[in-house]
């Protein structure tokens, strides 16, 4: 059994987010079958689709915030003839409150298994990675507005219980951490406005999920004419200098979004353009936007092809020359770049890293690239090709748990469905991942080293400790422990739960030990 406990926690662990608490049994059904329990979700494709109560389209969230919009300026401008009255004490959002404060009675106990979590260090002349900064500063205070009603929070809100519950209930959660992976690379930022806020969960239920177990080509077509992107990368600023409204406008070019498809969503650095292909992807994809609040183009916040934004003619991109076709033009573009060899590999090996190591093995990384060639981009057949590798079942559970992973994890496995994200959305936010929010285009980093940081470390053990304190008197942490790794677990992480001098604290120092931090 020793040796299925350890296949069941790498199935649960590396490929889902942990076991689920309770009367699941999933430690115990993973371990009949590791490779089969894993797989059995990409049967079900329509499981990876997300509809909740109240979750609406990208258009009809537009106009949404529109008409929020239209109502915060009607309060404007009433205030301004009104008499001055006394201003309400600012409230931060339920989401964002204050750091916690640390339980450093734990700290001397949890030294024993943080310890094993331990990693070398890089060598003097090794790239330096990036490393995530816990956001232990209050957030910048929203500019002072009238709220009639703020239905761009309390629509982000929603969203993000709906992503926060899947992930909670899902049997294995595969599924859910592909549309994790794919979320991040293909990532826009909720920080951008008021209109990023609003669409970014609709981005990725509409973008993202339809095509995870599908074609490459098709999410990355579907992701570079949603609205969220083309706002997030100031596309539907871009004019061609020749076309009707560059001329009139004397606005030209903004290369954010063609240099970010070539960079980060498809050929990745070195893959093969120059900065002249840049330049010409950009005027390829002038008129791709998105129809604004008066409706001109089409249905507000709607993809639309404007032609008169469009610059006119052929254009050379990669060495080869795409005839004047409208948007045709810009959607053959995107076909054969996400055949491009570059994109396979680049996706293969961020595939890998994100799956298996931080070092992928490149034998694995060359196999996927092959899958994705032969396949013409089929993810489902990729991550098929992933989970039937020896490596990803043999390789160390070394990668470290995001933030993200670790508050999903938690929450499994004490068997508490969310049913306000606050708390989640707290966390995320101490842990310097906050949801849908990363600091740029290239999304939060997927290496252990950037989320190690000592103040990240001992931000997670408050954290643990806060969850210790609340629940530890009804839950018996080796029991816990049992459903998170069986006879998987360490002899030094049961000795540590073990001594523990409360139920409170042991159950603190079980969500941070390596069975909980590492995957």
């Amino acid at each position: 059994m020793a040796r299925d406990s350890h296949a069941a926690l790498v199935a649960l662990n590396r490929f889902g987010f942990g076991a689920r608490g309770g009367a699941s049994g999933d430690l115990v059904n993973a371990a009949s079958d590791p490779r089969g329990f894993v797989k059995a979700e990409l049967a079900r494709p329509s499981g990876v689709l997300l509809e909740a109560p109240g979750l609406q389209s990208t258009p009809q969230l537009a106009q949404a915030v529109f008409a929020y919009q239209d109502q915060v300026k009607q309060a404007r401008e009433a205030a301004k003839t009104a008499a001055p009255a006394e201003a309400p004490m600012p409230q931060a959002p339920a989401d964002q409150k204050p750091a916690v404060r640390r339980n450093l009675s734990l700290n001397a106990a949890a030294t024993e298994i943080a310890g094993q979590m331990a990693e070398a260090k890089p060598a003097d002349n090794a790239a330096k990675p990036e490393i995530m900064q816990p956001n232990t500063a209050a957030p910048p205070a929203a500019k002072p507005a009238p709220q009639p009603l703020n239905v761009i929070q309390k629509t982000f809100r929603a969203e993000a219980l709906a992503r926060l519950q899947r992930a909670t209930l899902v049997e294995c959660g595969f599924t859910e951490r592909l549309v994790v992976f794919w979320s991040n690379h293909f990532c826009i930022s909720a920080t951008k406005g008021e209109l990023a806020r609003m669409w970014a969960g609709a981005f990725e239920r509409e973008a993202i999920r339809p095509h995870v177990l599908g074609r490459f080509a098709d999410m990355l077509k579907a992701v570079e004419q949603h609205p969220a992107m083309l706002f997030f990368l100031d596309n539907q600023q871009s004019l061609g200098p020749d076309s009707r409204a560059g001329q009139n406008r004397k606005r030209g070019l903004n290369e954010n979004l063609a240099r970010e498809i070539m960079e980060l969503h498809t050929l990745g650095v070195g893959g093969g353009y120059t900065q002249e292909d840049v330049t010409s992807l950009a005027r390829i994809i002038t008129g791709w936007t998105f129809a604004g609040r008066q409706g001109q183009l089409g249905t507000p916040g709607s993809f639309v092809f404007n032609s008169n934004a469009h610059q006119p003619g052929p254009q050379v991109l990669l060495g080869k020359t795409y005839e004047a076709a409208g948007l045709g033009q810009g959607e053959a573009a995107l076909a054969d770049i996400a055949r491009h060899p570059s994109t396979a590999k680049f996706i293969a090996t961020k595939f890998v890293r994100h799956f298996v190591a931080d070092d992928p093995p490149q034998a694995l990384v060359a196999r996927l690239r092959d899958v994705f060639v032969k396949t013409d981009g089929d993810l489902k057949a990729m991550a098929v090709a992933l989970v039937d590798s020896d490596e990803a079942w043999k390789a160390p559970l070394t990668k470290m748990r995001s933030p993200y992973d670790f508050v999903i994890a938690s929450g499994r496995l004490l068997a508490r469905v969310p049913e306000d994200p606050g708390a989640y959305l707290n966390n995320l936010n101490l842990l310097g991942q906050p949801l849908w929010s990363p600091a740029g285009p290239n999304g939060f980093p997927d290496t252990s080293v950037a989320w190690a940081a000592p103040e990240g470390i001992k931000l997670r053990l408050d954290i643990a400790a806060q969850m210790g304190a609340r629940l530890g008197n009804n839950i018996d942490p080796l029991d816990l422990l049992e459903f998170a790794a069986a006879d998987a677990a360490s002899v030094e992480t049961r000795r540590t739960i073990e001594r523990a001098e409360s139920r409170q604290q042991a159950l603190a120092l079980l969500l941070m030990s390596p069975e909980m931090q590492r995957r």
